[in-house]
């Protein structure tokens, strides 16, 4: 299946653009808690490129802009729903999160929402394939 398909046919791939959801969540919540500001979709767009050039993957610019939406979605959910604190240290354990080797129970909870945000993209594209 070409890369470009929103939903990927192998694990490593899917997982990658979980992972990706994820690393995106934990970039917004930084650039929002260090700087009050939000991160742009075409900003996180242009990021997901850059990382994604890294692990040698591609992926279309929709999709990456998807992606971003779904990151923007989960995190103004969580900055609108806990403390400054809380999001301080929800933003600090995801960036903690973002190396393998680091385990944290909140980066899993995250990594599961970010999956779920996933499952449900991939089956609105499919619902829209099928009509």
């Amino acid at each position: 299946m070409p890369i470009h398909e929103p939903n990927p046919s192998t694990t490593s791939e899917r997982g990658a653009s979980i992972a990706l959801i994820f690393a995106l969540l934990a970039e917004r919540l930084r650039i929002h808690y260090e700087h009050d500001t939000w991160l742009s979709q075409a900003q996180c767009a242009s990021l997901a490129a850059d990382w994604l050039a890294r692990s040698k993957r591609s992926m279309p610019l929709q999709t990456r802009k998807h992606f971003a939406d779904l990151s923007e979605q989960l995190a103004k959910q969580i900055a609108a729903s806990t403390s400054r604190e809380a999001g301080l240290y929800i933003s600090h354990e995801l960036q903690e999160a973002l190396d393998p080797r680091y385990y944290s129970e909140l980066g899993q909870t995250m990594m599961q929402e970010c999956e779920q945000l996933f499952d449900d993209y991939c089956r609105q594209i499919e619902n829209q394939q099928g009509h």
